[in-house]
């Protein structure tokens, strides 16, 4: 990538409107694109796995994912800091 375009993309993403700085993880990235209704797994930081759990939606304000259990506590709603998350398997 040119200097000029780095710098443009570089300055965008600092200047972003309605952006919390604080949620510029991979993984909070992904979450923001990710379609509703898309099943997953998520790692968490702990070891900790999510297995087959259905993404509702990411809040920017505070970096909240929300994702409802349909394996483990059919239909409950599990949120999670996606500060916290290591990885999302997409399946």
């Amino acid at each position: 990538m040119c200097r000029e375009c780095e710098s443009y993309e570089e300055s965008y993403r600092e200047n972003r409107p309605n952006r919390n700085r604080s949620c510029d993880k991979c993984v909070c990235d992904q979450l923001r694109r990710l379609r509703r209704g898309t099943e997953v797994d998520v790692f968490l930081s702990g070891g900790r796995i999510l297995e087959d759990v259905i993404f509702l939606r990411f809040n920017d304000n505070n970096c909240c994912a929300t994702f409802r259990d349909e394996e483990v506590e059919r239909g409950t709603k599990i949120f999670v800091d996606c500060r916290d998350i290591v990885a999302l398997r997409i399946e």
